[in-house]
């Protein structure tokens, strides 16, 4: 999804008046206020799109916002025709075609916020004429629409939305949601087939139950058996079979799964009940099979909806390319088209303002590109024929034109998301526990199974089988399979909503351990702006370094090169960590730490020490600039530590976590900074290359987990190597790819309630394991001392469930938010 500009009304907030929007209630600026108007307008887009509103009789939605007190929020009307949305690529991709001849699409939709734009957005077939239906989603921001294509395109509809204030975007991997969609619809049906199946089984045990206190007729009686028997097996047979596939999947990977003893309980339970019932004596348990299928398959769904909200959080927070492509043509001009039907080979125009939608080459244009991105470095770039420019990238200066190399998932941009995705599909090691509980779990039940058969076994094997088949089907680790998964299904969804995105469900288990935690600095306790203090020696080579400086992302280069322009450097080399050299004018120039100047010139730098230690010990950066002709400088940089660092560094060790400081700078500026932030000397580790912050982080896993938090490519080994890596907002994409959790707000705080959080998370987990566990022991014991009747084990048994479910999902919720 293109990243909008701010809204126009956020622009003017200094000089907003008490006069409200008629349409978003927020202020309206001061020179937009119209005197002795009765509606007045923050922006543009409030105005359009209160008249349509107006214009289609749906003045009521004002009404139900006030009612609602929904938050304040402008209209987003970009007045975009959207001829794209009728390209026949797109409706190849996005577009299906009903039989009654009616087309239906997904649009994401910018703006919707509460019940009011809800009612409005389905209420469009009023403002388009030719729209059968809307409906929205309000938690994925989805509208589906059905409209007639013989009386209106999909550009009118989108228009319709647009002039509401809701702007639209292809919803992607269509695909993916339809096979979603698909997989929904069969759960779905599983479910409600168990369900019926449960339901009138009950009420088939509760007759059978009250013929047991005030009699019944044998036939009677006889024919509801079977019945429920009938009724049991169709359960079994169908939506209960996934349990016996997933069992026998484990056996032939030899292997332990929880299907197995759910597995055994069903089968047990199936084979004795249908025995009984034939026989017309024993117990048949079918009421409590039936209702382990329905709250097994149930819980199942919950867990992958959980899963699947985390995922589409994920989703839709990192749409970070355009969804609308102008391509150029064989004649030179330009036709808007979906993203995804760009090929590699075409080309592509990008204007001022726009993401580059593609990786690829400009072939004409030269201008400057923002790839904070993938660099987390905000300073522009030059670019022009012949460079390189990946997709995400914003162009900030003029019209460029760029022949696509890769699109899509084969971008840069594509394969670090790729990399999130694949990795968030992991498992968290608490929850392989209640697998791995799986072999002893079969183990002691079918012994405990078999000690009950032999234990009751001189009273007839009838009761012995009934006995032991009770024992089977209570300690059935339904609650168990169910609970630990949604607890942290729900965690992490929640999560991403609060601004942590969290790869895979095994980082709450990982942070926990985590005794001790590394921080960069620059960007990460720091600001991350650098500032030009001072400049000593030779100051005619600022502009050579500003030329060199130029060609590298790092913050500390951005400082430099806004001091000159007037220069080009040529066959620019960097070496991370540790400079950067590069030709001016003929010259070999080299910036950064003063052994790197020194080796690449060949120039002492004795005579400016003295200035780098005064710098240092202000706090600031020392960077030495020299030349091959023996000129020399020093260049003092100051970056402000963030406000909420020194906040963030006292609640970790205020949890027994050891907090350090690992940075490439001076060691003595780190030291300094170290100690403003209430560090001591032997946490404040600085001078440290890319290599050796490796090492660092290899040494201390030695004496236990560790976490690391950074967010640029010196950091990216580092954060791969920790227990846990953490990438703070802003970050580079190596960083982005090898950490384990991306921090999307400029918030440090977010890094405490992880750490907190996953303490809440792993005991939620944990006290869920231990109800359910307890239950099977309890259940377990009654059954083999010959007390569990069959209607107490139809009681217990979902109730028990029931009851671990609603704690996993309250305690997943309540684990994921911290008080702040």
């Amino acid at each position: 999804m293109t990243t909008l500009p701010a809204h126009p009304a956020a622009d003017r907030r200094a000089e907003a008046t008490d006069v409200a929007c008629t349409h978003c209630s927020l202020p309206v600026p001061a020179g937009l206020v119209e005197h002795g108007a009765e509606q007045q307008f923050c922006c543009g887009a409030c105005r359009i799109a209160y008249a349509a509103i107006r214009e289609c009789g749906l003045d009521a939605y004002y009404d139900l916002r006030r009612r609602l007190e929904a938050d304040a929020t402008p209209a987003s009307a970009s007045g975009h025709r959207f001829a794209e949305f009728d390209d026949e690529v797109f409706a190849e991709r996005h577009v299906r075609t009903m039989p009654d001849g009616l087309r239906t699409c997904e649009l994401y939709v910018e703006g919707v916020h509460c019940a009011a734009c809800v009612w409005l957005v389905e209420r469009l077939s009023r403002v388009v004429p030719g729209v059968v239906g809307a409906r929205l989603d309000l938690g994925r921001s989805l509208v589906s629409l059905v409209w007639d294509p013989t009386r209106v395109e999909l550009s009118a509809v989108a228009r319709g939305l647009d002039r509401l204030g809701y702007r639209p975007h292809p919803a992607t991997q269509r695909r993916a949601r339809e096979s979603r969609k698909q997989a929904d619809r069969a759960s779905l049906i599983r479910i409600g087939v168990a369900g019926a199946c449960a339901g009138n089984v009950m009420l088939l045990a509760a007759a059978l139950y009250s013929g047991m206190l005030d009699g019944i007729e044998d036939s009677t009686r006889h024919a509801f058996r079977l019945l429920s028997a009938g009724i049991g097996l169709v359960a079994i047979l169908w939506p209960g079979r996934v349990f016996f596939q997933g069992a026998l999947a484990a056996l032939r990977a030899r292997t332990w799964h929880l299907d197995m003893p759910i597995a055994i309980a069903l089968g047990a339970g199936t084979v004795t009940g249908v025995i009984f019932a034939l026989r017309g004596e024993g117990e048949i348990y079918f009421d409590s099979v039936t209702m382990l299928v329905f709250l097994l398959l149930f819980g199942r769904w919950l867990q992958e909806r959980g899963m699947r909200a985390a995922a589409d959080s994920i989703d839709l927070r990192n749409a970070l390319t355009p969804t609308t492509t102008h391509r150029v043509e064989t004649d030179g001009t330009c036709r808007d088209i979906p993203t995804e039907a760009v090929e590699a080979g075409d080309t592509v125009e990008v204007r001022v303002g726009e993401t580059c939608p593609v990786d690829g080459v400009v072939v004409s244009g030269t201008t400057h590109i923002d790839q904070a991105v993938l660099t987390g470095e905000p300073r522009p770039i030059a670019v022009g024929e012949g460079d390189a420019v990946p997709a995400g990238a914003v162009n900030t200066t003029s019209v460029l034109r760029v022949r696509a190399q890769a699109v899509g998932a084969e971008t840069r941009i594509g394969r670090v998301l790729d990399s999130i995705a694949r990795l968030s599909r992991e498992r968290l090691p608490v929850i392989g526990r209640a697998d791995r509980v799986a072999k002893p779990f079969v183990i002691v039940v079918t012994s405990l199974a078999a000690l009950c058969m032999l234990i009751w076994l001189h009273r007839g094997w009838e009761l012995a089988l009934d006995h032991a088949t009770a024992l089977l089907i209570v300690a059935c680790p339904c609650a168990l399979a169910l609970a630990t998964p949604l607890v942290t299904a729900v965690a992490i969804g929640d999560s991403a909503r609060r601004g942590r995105l969290i790869k895979g469900a095994d980082v709450f288990d990982r942070m926990r351990l985590c005794s001790r935690v590394f921080l960069d600095k620059t960007g990460t306790v720091t600001q991350g702006r650098f500032e030009v203090r001072s400049i000593s020696g030779d100051r005619c080579l600022v502009p050579l370094a500003a030329a060199v400086e130029r060609e590298t992302p790092h913050p500390i280069a951005g400082a430099i090169a806004a001091l000159d322009v007037s220069r080009e450097a040529s066959e620019v080399e960097v070496r991370i960590g540790q400079g950067v050299a590069g030709t001016v004018d003929g010259a070999r120039v080299a910036v950064g730490k003063r052994g790197y100047v020194e080796a690449m010139t060949g120039t002492d730098c004795e005579c400016l020490t003295a200035d780098a230690a005064a710098a240092i010990g202000l706090g600031q950066s020392a960077v030495f600039v020299a030349d091959s002709s023996g000129r020399c400088a020093v260049i003092a940089l100051g970056d402000e530590i963030r406000e909420d660092a020194r906040a963030m560094i006292d609640e970790l060790k205020a949890g027994g976590r050891r907090v350090s400081i690992l940075s490439g700078d001076n060691p003595d500026t780190v030291r300094l900074i170290a100690a403003r932030l209430g560090l001591g000397p032997e946490d404040a580790i600085g001078g440290m290359s890319p290599d050796e912050k490796l090492g660092v982080i290899e040494h201390a896993l030695l004496e236990g987990p560790v976490a690391m938090v950074g967010d640029g490519v010196n950091d990216a080994a580092a954060l791969a190597k920790a227990t846990c890596g953490i990438a703070v907002h802003g970050g580079a994409e190596a960083s982005l790819a090898a950490a384990d959790v991306y921090i999307t707000e400029d918030d440090l705080g977010q890094i405490t309630d992880l750490a907190d959080g996953s303490h809440r998370v792993v005991r939620a987990v944990k006290a869920c394991l231990t109800v359910s566990l307890g239950y099977n022991t309890v259940a377990a014991s009654i059954a083999l001392a010959g007390l569990m009747s069959p209607l107490l084990a139809a009681v217990l048994m979902p109730a028990s469930s029931l009851t671990v479910v609603l704690m996993a999902l309250g305690l997943g919720r309540s684990a994921a938010r911290a008080p702040r």
